[in-house]
């Protein structure tokens, strides 16, 4: 999630003076931005070494640790919001940490990429996995380890008993509520237990 547009967006969801956690906040851009802009405070967690030192020259307390190992080391409810921006498809636990964001957090806010948006659906339908601005990788170079939709994570909270505050799509840093499933490159999930 590089564009200024799309972080503003998914930043707008966090409440003023919130105590946050960000999952794979890789740079710390996204907390840097909550903290000078919102009056937040919280940690990162991030696993790349070169990424922790970029958090720790913004300013950003960052700890490193496997998203993979879970969240043992935090209480219910420590956190205000734990945000989950673009790392739930790198994770080999998707649905634990799905519901370990919404343990965690008192709201959970997830995003990642929609693989059933249409230009995505257009390449598959021509026989090739798609390559887009949302989906820049080629079939086998990519981080991503999972594919979702907009509508799959709906079947997945619902099956977890968590419950869906909000749902939307974003499509060039703008806000798609209509058709989010056909229409957007980026899904975005506010949850709660």
């Amino acid at each position: 999630m590089t564009d200024l547009n799309t972080l503003h967006a998914i930043a707008s969801l966090v409440p003023q003076g919130s105590r946050v956690l960000d999952l794979g906040c890789g740079d710390g851009a996204m907390l840097d931005y909550l903290q000078r802009e919102r009056g937040c405070s919280g940690y990162g967690v991030e696993l790349d070494d070169a990424n922790v030192l970029a958090c720790v020259k913004r300013g950003v307390n960052v700890l490193q640790l496997n998203l993979d190992q879970g969240l043992t080391v935090f209480e219910d409810a420590s956190f205000d919001v734990v945000l989950q921006i673009d790392t739930l498809q790198h994770l080999r636990n998707a649905e634990t940490m799905l519901i370990e964001t919404a343990r965690v957090g008192r709201v959970g806010i997830v995003a990642f990429p929609n693989f059933a948006h249409w230009p995505n659906r257009v390449s598959i339908l021509q026989g090739r996995m798609p390559v887009t601005k949302r989906l820049p990788y080629q079939w086998y170079d990519t981080p991503n380890i999972r594919v979702g939709t907009h509508a799959d994570l709906a079947v997945l909270a619902q099956r977890n008993g968590l419950r869906v505050l909000d749902s939307f799509g974003l499509q060039d840093g703008q806000t798609v509520r209509f058709l989010p499933n056909l229409r957007a490159g980026t899904s975005v999930y506010k949850l709660a237990r």
